[in-house]
């Protein structure tokens, strides 16, 4: 029987966190919330700390804590602000479990943060491995800090080498093309994001599924997989499977290959990480009469350059990666405001990485430095005022 795991979620008005809280609910035997962050939705996630009696709350925009305060004025729920206020719930000691669904960099801290208190860390913020996965895996060694997978690629992944010691040949990870895949290459140029947001597979946030168009969402998975399982880049190859039941595979030295499949919905990588080394009971059957057929192809590598400039990356090391980021979050937000065309994503964070200074054996102020760098080099390219 496990023991009630007391869990802070950073991000919790998002996909995953909406996601996990749906876990919480359908397990209130097994978890309790202590805390819950947002950016910018205070109202939901005023209506979510009420529901699960929350201890305490986080908006990130402190500009907001103000209708948020007034929202639970009536409740014994304590307040806070800002990004750094985040990072310290993260640490609390009224917290057993991490789970980091925030977007982008701002994942990082919170992560520094609760490994450096030996919390267990769900993970399903790729960017902190992506921009500083070599510190990060370090001080989890160090700090005996477990990090488990969400994202349905390396949970597959995780699931496939459990009871696995012989050594590995690659790893492939599964990718669905994203919303554009059927598109030809030169139809890019006009997409729209009404067009780009449109996912044939999953349901996911904004940002991630541009990503996943551009198939930087590929490429930082790829990053996050070379540091959770300590793999060389040339190790790990990307195919592209449409249905997305394949979510990812592992092959050893003698050619055997194991798979994990299912369905696509983040309910199931959601709770493997909560519950592992238990699993949840659902109510998921997966029907292989309704998926009769599970077709395989290699990436257009000149349709998605991003995958290459991810590999790039991984194999300079340093802060290389941590510009790719931090240039892809402007240009994504550049790209969903309207203000730059789709094909402008890869090409600033192409020109970030031409200009910006690779740091090698980087500090977390490094880190911090180079993700300024980025988005100023970013700015720059798309003539973007600050």
């Amino acid at each position: 029987m496990m023991e009630k795991q007391r869990i802070a979620l950073l991000g919790s008005t998002g996909s995953i966190g909406v996601q996990t809280l749906d876990i919480v609910r359908q397990n209130s035997n097994l978890f309790e919330i202590t805390t819950l962050t947002a950016h910018r939705n205070w109202q939901l996630l005023a209506q979510q700390a009420v529901e699960f009696n929350a201890d305490s709350v986080v908006i990130a925009d402190a500009s907001l804590y103000e209708p948020l305060c007034q929202a639970l004025a009536a409740y014994p729920i304590k307040v806070y602000a800002g990004e750094q206020a985040v990072a310290q719930v993260a640490a609390d000691d009224n917290v057993d479990v991490v789970v980091n669904a925030l977007v982008g960099y701002a994942g990082l801290m919170p992560t520094v943060s609760a490994i450096k208190k030996s919390k267990k860390i769900a993970l399903a913020n790729k960017e902190t491995l992506v921009v500083a996965g070599a510190l990060v895996m370090r001080l989890a060694e160090q700090y005996r800090a477990p990090i488990l997978p969400i994202d349905s690629e390396h949970s597959a992944i995780f699931q496939c080498l459990i009871g696995e010691r012989a050594p590995l040949r690659r790893l492939i990870i599964t990718c669905s093309g994203g919303s554009l895949r059927d598109l030809p290459i030169e139809a890019l140029k006009d997409v729209t994001p009404e067009q780009a947001l449109k996912h044939p597979q999953w349901t996911m946030g904004a940002k991630i599924t541009i990503d996943s168009s551009t198939l930087v969402n590929k490429g930082f998975e790829v990053i996050e997989a070379a540091w959770l399982f300590g793999l060389d880049a040339d190790k790990i190859s990307v195919l592209i499977h449409p249905q997305s039941v394949i979510h990812s595979m592992v092959e050893f030295e003698d050619g055997a290959i194991k798979a994990q499949l299912g369905t696509p919905d983040m309910h199931m990588p959601i709770s493997f990480a909560l519950m592992y080394p238990q699993r949840a009971q659902r109510d998921e059957h997966f029907s292989f009469a309704d998926n009769p057929t599970l077709t395989f192809a290699e990436v257009d590598r000149v349709k998605y350059p991003a995958l290459d400039i991810a590999y790039h990356c991984l194999r300079s090391g340093g802060t290389a990666a941590c510009t790719m980021n931090g240039a892809n979050e402007v240009a994504v937000a550049a790209f969903l405001g309207h203000k730059c065309g789709y094909l402008d994503i890869v090409r600033t964070i192409e020109y970030a990485l031409e200009r910006a200074e690779n740091i090698k054996n980087p500090t977390l102020e490094h880190y911090a430095a180079a993700d300024l760098e980025s988005r100023r080099l970013a700015r720059e390219f798309l003539k973007i005022k600050e």
